[in-house]
């Protein structure tokens, strides 16, 4: 953790300077190639971009929920890609270990992954088990000091260039739903374990996802997380703190957005004048400004609540919902104000109004989020349904 403010906002200040200096520029090769190059990789690992919310212990910042949330919505004011490269290791990537791994997987691999030496991926969601995440099927049977894994997981963010894969499999059959889960941590050259390729996506170029394959893996049970059975526990605390985390990435894009569409309206001119000193146009921008603004105070508070131990189960729903509609929002009333040049290809709020969609997607649909929210509301009220 970055103790001294001073010290933090100075950090944060460097962050923007380098997003705009070393990466937006890259943003429309990274588009061109759907990858980001070695040379950008190494140069984010060097800054130190892999390792936000790893512990200092092993080679990380140690950044607070608070810390961690101001700092995304700085990286993510770039390109979605440059972030997604770096946010599985300072996220769901990592969170697993952090939270419950053992001193010795903890020393294996959390450094490396804080390093950039290695990708990490969080293998949860499978064809049949989206949404409903308790009702995978991905099986990890124990046969002597091992587990054999048998399953398949899909729309897994990084898992083409992954070196490690946190992944959760059900351990006991006789269990309903999440009882019966547990957490692995399984390396790419384990035989059994394979990588689909990459999907052709609507946005988004540059982030590789694609399934990943089980076939009589064998593991040893030194790589089990935690205890055997409690990996559902140990997702929900990953997912918990990572909702907050892209609640705050749907930040970035929504600020960028509405800084280009400013510079353009002040500029573009029709019947005489900027179309920005028209009054239409001035509602779009200022819903825009609100609903950032809301959705900023919105994650800060809820992140100092996780910093302070408090359970932050219906609030994280609350912020990745909020956000993450907020943003696309946002970036659909950047597209009408550009106008036709807003349905053409190669201009930063084209490239976003595609990429954000999958944000009202991933880490929970807005419809789950809204059920959660409904249910924990109920829940504190005294009330709960079957």
């Amino acid at each position: 953790m970055i103790r001294n403010p001073n010290e933090f906002f100075s950090f944060l200040d460097s962050l923007k300077k380098y997003c705009q200096n070393k990466l937006i520029p890259r943003e429309a090769e990274v588009e061109l190639l759907d990858d980001v190059p070695p040379d950008i990789v190494s140069d984010m690992a060097g800054f130190g971009l892999f390792g936000f919310s790893i512990p200092e212990a092993y080679g990380g910042y140690g950044m607070t929920t608070e810390e961690l949330v101001l700092a995304a919505m700085e990286i993510s004011q770039c390109s979605v890609a440059f972030r997604a490269r770096v946010g599985t290791n300072t996220g769901i990537g990592s969170e697993a270990l952090v939270a419950d791994g053992s001193e010795a997987q903890k020393e294996k691999y959390l450094p490396r992954l804080a390093r950039g030496e290695i990708t990490g991926c969080f293998a949860i969601t499978e064809p049949d088990a989206g949404s409903d995440a308790a009702s995978l099927k991905t099986s990890a049977r124990k046969e002597g000091n091992d587990f054999i894994l048998n399953g398949t997981k899909c729309f897994i963010t990084n898992a083409p260039i992954s070196d490690l894969f946190t992944v959760m499999a059900r351990t006991d059959q006789s269990k309903p739903k999440a009882d019966g889960v547990s957490a692995f941590l399984i390396e790419r050259n384990t035989p059994g374990l394979t990588v689909g390729s990459p999907y052709k996506k609507m946005g988004q170029a540059g982030s590789p996802v694609s399934e990943v394959h089980f076939e009589n893996c064998r593991i040893p049970s030194g790589n089990l997380i935690g205890i055997e059975g409690a990996g559902f526990k140990t997702a929900m605390k990953v997912l918990n703190k990572q909702r907050i985390h892209l609640a705050a990435l749907c930040i970035g894009p929504a600020i960028r957005m509405l800084d280009e569409i400013v510079n353009y309206t002040s500029v573009r001119g029709q019947f005489g004048k900027p179309i920005g000193a028209f009054q239409l146009v001035q509602a779009m921008i200022a819903d825009c400004q609100t609903e950032i603004y809301a959705a900023k105070a919105l994650i800060l508070e809820t992140a100092r609540k996780r910093d302070s131990g408090e359970d932050v189960s219906m609030e994280a729903s609350i912020c990745k919902y909020f956000a993450s509609e907020m943003c696309g929002r946002v970036a659909d009333r950047c597209v009408q104000m550009l106008g036709g040049y807003g349905y053409i290809s190669d201009n930063p709020i084209e490239r976003f109004y595609r990429d954000v969609r999958l944000f009202r997607l991933y880490e929970g649909t807005s419809q789950i989020h809204q059920l959660n929210i409904a249910r924990n509301t109920f829940k504190k009220a005294g009330h709960t349904f079957n």
